[in-house]
């Protein structure tokens, strides 16, 4: 008869909402049939019996450091035992349980455990059990130090208990669904006792692979990104991680499901989102997470978005979630969701090369949605890549672009975006602003997902303004259209050179091709009386060179000639060079399109510092005070009346 040990307190394990500290998907196992796998087992004394062995190593006890005449401990073993099919469990962990003198395993106030359901099978009859109960399942309790104390509290005092088993030889085993070591509650075993005991931990399947299993989709490939994500955080920021991940998982269901749709629907991925419920056991469902009963979801599901590399399967309508046991209900073969979309531009999707100067033809006119049974409008979403490579894009930016399904821009800003399979790309040359955002909205409008792609943040001399105003017409009014931030090249640049940014600034662009000459000249003497730094875009280009001499000597009439000004080519870039100059000194031959210029301001101050390569580097900043007894900036300039 097995001998079961309890704390007499219920308890939690602060990983869920249920209590039990379970990572798997599965939940009430089948009865185990028969000892099939049994390994032989060890004594439960350990004094100087061996017990038997697994791969190697004695599974009840070893000899302590010290000397043979040391008293011999015993050996912890976490042992995971996979989502919850007793036939999942791995050889090793058979052995060791097989061959353990203890077996504890954790359980809710119930007392039912889910571990002990599926390793029932291999235990013995003169097997030591320690049942582990929690003392809470929510975060409710009169406890002194609260949910956390109440916690903090049970594991020292289950930790005690097992040392007690090992401190006398004898070998216990930990039970813990999916892996140890993964959302586990063994681990807070691990933490107390494995720098005191001889340790092995015995890896097992986890929910996640067996989730993906069950849908029949691979969950990651080749260079993507794989998040494994609890349901407990902040629907923001799970939201947030979604949407800057390739693939997810998100586990801890139960009561936070509403909050995890909802992220899910904040990060535009819903429609991705397939739904496992107790993987590998009886009970099972899968399907599509987007129509689930939030009321009928268990803590033992998960919410899975799987490669974007792969069509996901053809689950059918929520309602009729897929259930273990009917053939009839497996996951079907991979359909093409894109298969009867519009199929603009053929040459792009086959991987030709992007279209220099000019847009691909335009789309013809779409008749109303109405009368061909089109599907809904698709979205836009506007994305600043950020002045560089991809260290300067925001994790919102990523999951834009790797949800779109057409990627749209001046060529030069596509070549920064990695290339995905199924993924279109249009692009064109940098003087077709207007007809690149209508080409954008055409798209959407016919239930295309658009990434129109600029550097920078698109709001700053980009293709925001190009997209909203062609939003702006009836055709489009219907079009979703989001704006993205990105990393401004002033800010980089800025960063790259101290803090002139520091204090009040004005963004100009040099570039006459959209406004006259003399309308910029107005806004930098404006600009510079007001003592404003000033950072200047657009400043030059192979067909622009006389910008910067001019706008240098209109500066020069209300700054000093000593005047710090940060020249910043390519930052980020392979080419990327950055000097502090006087204004006097501005050389219009260093300058071209790739360059930004920050001006600074009677404030501004420089100073020599170590580099980061052990030379000297020169640093600006513009303090955040103006002083009280500074000179008054001049008085502007009063625009003439309108005529």
């Amino acid at each position: 008869m097995s001998t079961q040990a309890s704390t007499g307190r219920p308890g939690h394990d602060g990983t869920g909402r249920d209590g039990t500290g379970r990572n798997g998907t599965g939940q009430n196992g089948t009865a185990p049939r028969g000892d099939a796998g049994r390994a032989p087992h060890a004594t439960a004394q350990g004094s100087t019996a061996q017990g038997s062995t697994a791969q190697g190593s004695t599974a009840q006890g070893s000899t302590a450091q010290g000397g043979t005449g040391a008293p011999r401990t015993g050996r912890l073993y976490g042992v995971g035992l996979g989502p919850g099919d007793p036939s999942l469990l791995t050889v090793r962990a058979v052995e060791v349980i097989g061959a353990a003198d203890v077996v504890a395993y954790h359980s809710a106030r119930h007392g039912r455990s889910i571990a002990r359901s599926i390793a029932a099978r291999h235990l013995r009859a003169d097997h030591i059990e320690e049942a582990l109960v929690y003392p809470v399942t929510t975060e409710s309790t009169d406890h002194p130090g609260g949910y956390r104390g109440a916690l903090e509290e049970f594991y020292e005092q289950a930790a005690a208990r097992l040392a007690v088993h090992l401190d006398a030889g004898r070998s216990v085993a930990v039970l813990a669904e999916g892996d140890p070591l993964f959302y586990g509650s063994y681990m807070h075993m691990h933490k107390r006792l494995a720098h005191r005991y001889p340790t092995e931990v015995v890896p097992g399947v986890t929910s996640v692979s067996a989730a993906a299993a069950r849908l029949g989709t691979p969950l990651v490939e080749g260079e993507e990104v794989l998040s494994i994500l609890p349901g407990t955080l902040p629907e923001e920021e799970l939201a947030a991680r979604l949407a800057a991940t390739d693939a997810a998982v998100v586990m801890k269901l139960g009561r936070t499901f509403p909050a995890v749709r909802g992220a899910l629907a904040r990060a535009g991925r819903l429609a991705d989102a397939h739904y496992v419920e107790r993987a590998t056991m009886p009970g099972e469902r899968t399907g599509e997470l987007a129509a689930v009963d939030a009321g009928s979801v268990p803590y033992f599901s998960v919410a899975v978005l799987p490669s974007r590399l792969t069509a996901p399967p053809a689950t059918g309508p929520a309602a009729h979630l897929a259930t273990t046991g009917d053939p009839a209900d497996a996951p079907q073969p991979y359909a093409d969701p894109t298969a009867d979309a519009p199929q603009p531009h053929a040459d792009a999707a086959a991987g030709a090369p992007h279209a220099r100067g000019v847009l691909p033809a335009a789309l013809a006119p779409a008749p109303p949605a109405a009368e061909t049974g089109a599907p809904p409008a698709g979205e836009v979403v506007v994305i600043g890549t950020g002045p560089a490579g991809p260290l300067w894009m925001t994790p919102e930016t990523r999951g834009a672009l790797a949800a779109a399904e057409d990627l749209v821009g001046y060529t030069t800003y596509l070549d920064r975006i990695p290339v995905r399979p199924g993924q279109r790309r249009h692009g064109s040359d940098n003087k077709v602003e207007a007809e690149r955002a209508e080409f954008a909205l055409e798209l959407a409008r016919r239930g295309r997902r658009v990434a129109v792609v600029s550097g920078g943040d698109p709001g700053v001399f980009a293709m925001a303004t190009a997209v909203l105003e062609a939003a702006a017409q009836d055709a489009y009014r219907k079009v979703p259209v989001r704006v993205l931030p990105g990393v401004t090249a002033a800010n980089a640049a800025a960063a790259r050179a101290g803090a002139p940014l520091g204090h009040d600034y004005a963004t100009l662009s040099l570039s006459d091709r959209l406004k006259p000459w003399e309308v910029i000249a107005g806004r930098l003497r404006a600009a510079a009386a007001a003592d404003l730094v000033l950072a200047l875009y657009n400043p030059g280009s192979r067909s622009r060179t006389w910008q910067v001499g001019k706008a240098r000597d209109v500066l020069l009439e209300h700054r000093a000639p000593d005047t710090p000004v940060v020249v910043a080519r390519d930052v980020g870039g392979p080419g990327e060079r950055i000097r502090v100059v006087e204004l006097a000194a501005l050389d219009p031959a260093e300058v071209d399109m790739r360059t930004l210029l920050i001006v600074g301001s009677s404030q501004t101050r420089t100073a020599r510092r170590g580099g980061p390569d052990g030379d000297e580097v020169v640093v600006a900043w513009t303090p955040r005070t103006y002083p009280e007894d500074a000179a008054p900036p001049a008085a502007l300039p009063v625009a003439p009346p309108h005529p």
